[in-house]
């Protein structure tokens, strides 16, 4: 919003005493009202203007102040002079006998006090005016940036509601009054049919501060978007007695919301769900009828992933907290439901909880326990020269690696049946002798590998990980710093429909996202720092 010609007009008018001088007051407050912006900060602004458009009269070597009186409007012109014993420069300093020549208050000045030498009134003309136009004009305008930027940036976090100006490059430019903002491409739900003059809501989730003006962005395909309907459809949330634990969306096609009841004499699903659907319905509608599963949450990630997975039936869940992930067993007719359409439930699921689920029947968990079971039995043959028997008891009992064995005592291993003193002895000195022998493997394997020091002296990083590391060709800490957690722990994709396994370089670590994260971050910090 520009200003009004009369705005410029009546200060160079004011300048050359050809007006009533409150004028520019009554005209200074106008604009603050106009702009939503301070008058003194106008006022401040006339004052700077005028400043420099005195400086082309007076020469740019002086200091010029203008003072507007806020009563009267009376502009006065000043000079800013320091007190000095030696002036050097007329055009800044002077004399402190000269100071009270000029005005006989300044005689309770000292050396270096400022003083203000009034200079006699001009005709400014058309430049300085334009001169003191620029100022004011870019004074305002910065204030008015600032203003709308503090305006919105309480607003982030929140729906904004505002009609559609226009559509540049599939990008939706919203009017939200004093300002406009941006829906990108990406942050619309597909296949919605936006056109200019729709009144449309938007989840703010970024406000900028930038050269032309704060930037603010909207988005209607995040998840708070959702989250932030369900706020305003439902009363019980809004008031604190249900609470959002998380979300996730595909926008335009499926969401799943959980929620917690902080009351629990309240029902949270029936709560947003609402009278014959009335509340989740009103969700759905603004979200061009995208399916919204609500989801009753739990501390237990095995109810939570049962009732995640819904309308599959679980039959039971392997929980390993230490590495988040989730074994989901369930009957062959259940396994597609599970999946949803190209994957779609269970990885919402996922996002949901934060955890990696696998979903198998229950024949492949079977054979995965088998497996399992195998390679650790044939782990303790091989490596500690045990017979079969001795290794799957061992196994039975819940020992699944060798260092599990050398880090337990005797007194532990002569609490399983079958196992004497000196078979307990034996089989802790030929843990640790394996131990021994394998880090030194270890450590001659990482020579041969050629992993650079700065990676080898990773906090975090184990022999074996530095190992795996050197035989996937990851040999500085810029090859892993380049990395992305998901590479490290692995994860799901879908391919063609289908879900498919992508194995971590160090999935067999149990390294959790967080940690993996962690890990890549102060490889970067080091590299950033040299």
């Amino acid at each position: 919003m520009g200003f009004s010609p009369f705005f410029f007009g009546a200060i160079k008018i004011m300048l050359n005493k050809r007006a009533d001088k409150l004028e520019l007051l009554r005209i200074a407050e106008a604009v603050a009202l106009e702009k939503s912006i301070d008058k003194e900060l106008i006022i401040s602004s006339m004052e700077t203007g005028i400043a420099k458009a005195a400086k082309s009269k007076f020469g740019q070597d002086n200091e010029i102040k203008v003072i507007i009186n806020r009563d009267n409007g009376d502009i006065g012109i000043f000079r800013k002079l320091i007190v000095s014993d030696n002036p050097e420069n007329s055009n800044t300093e002077i004399k402190l006998e000269d100071a009270i020549v000029l005005n006989e208050t300044n005689k309770d000045k000292t050396i270096g006090d400022e003083i203000l030498q009034p200079l006699p009134s001009f005709d400014f003309g058309r430049i300085a005016a334009q001169t003191a136009k620029q100022v004011i004009n870019f004074n305002v305008r910065e204030a008015e940036r600032e203003r709308q930027y503090n305006d919105f940036i309480d607003k982030k976090d929140s729906i904004l509601s505002g009609i559609v100006k226009r559509l540049e490059f599939g990008n939706v430019i919203v009017d939200l009054g004093r300002t406009e903002a941006i829906i990108q491409k990406n942050e619309i739900i597909p296949r919605e049919n936006i056109k200019a003059g729709d009144r449309i809501k938007a989840y703010c989730h970024d406000v900028r501060r930038e050269t032309r003006g704060q930037q603010i962005f909207l988005s209607r395909a995040h998840p708070k978007f959702m989250e932030k309907l369900f706020v305003q459809e439902v009363p019980e949330i809004y008031d604190g007695l249900i609470e959002i634990k998380s979300s996730s969306r595909d926008p335009g096609s499926r969401a799943k919301i959980c929620v917690k009841g902080v009351d629990t004499s309240l029902d949270p699903v029936g709560a947003c769900v609402g009278m014959r659907g009335s509340r989740v319905q009103a969700v759905v509608n603004e979200l061009q009828g995208e399916k919204i599963d609500i989801v009753n949450w739990s501390e237990d990630p095995a109810i939570l992933v049962s009732n995640a997975l819904s309308p599959a039936e679980v039959q039971r869940v392997n929980v390993d907290l230490e590495r988040k992930k989730l074994d989901v067993i369930l009957t062959e007719e259940n396994l597609s439901k599970a999946i949803g359409r190209r994957g779609q439930n269970v990885r919402l699921a996922t996002k949901l909880l934060n955890y990696e689920i696998n979903i198998m029947t229950d024949s492949e968990d079977s054979e995965k326990r088998q497996l399992e079971f195998k390679e650790k039995t044939d782990n303790f043959v091989k490596n500690l020269e045990l017979d079969e028997t001795l290794g799957q008891l061992l196994v039975a009992e819940g020992y699944s690696t060798i260092d599990d064995i050398k880090d337990s005592s005797v007194e532990n291993l002569l609490k399983i049946e079958g196992i004497e003193e000196e078979t307990a002895k034996a089989l802790i000195e030929r843990a640790k002798e394996f131990h021994q022998k394998d880090l030194e493997d270890i450590s001659e394997r990482i020579k041969e590998l050629g992993l650079e020091e700065s990676l080898i002296n990773l906090k975090g990083l184990t022999p074996g990980m530095l190992v795996t590391l050197g035989d996937q060709k990851i040999l500085t800490l810029q090859d892993f710093a380049d990395l992305a957690s998901d590479e490290l722990t692995g994860g799901f994709d879908v391919v063609k429909g289908e879900r498919v396994k992508v194995q971590g370089y160090l999935e067999d670590f149990a390294l959790s996202k967080e940690e993996a994260d962690g890990l890549i971050m102060s490889a970067r910090n080091i590299i950033y720092k040299d």
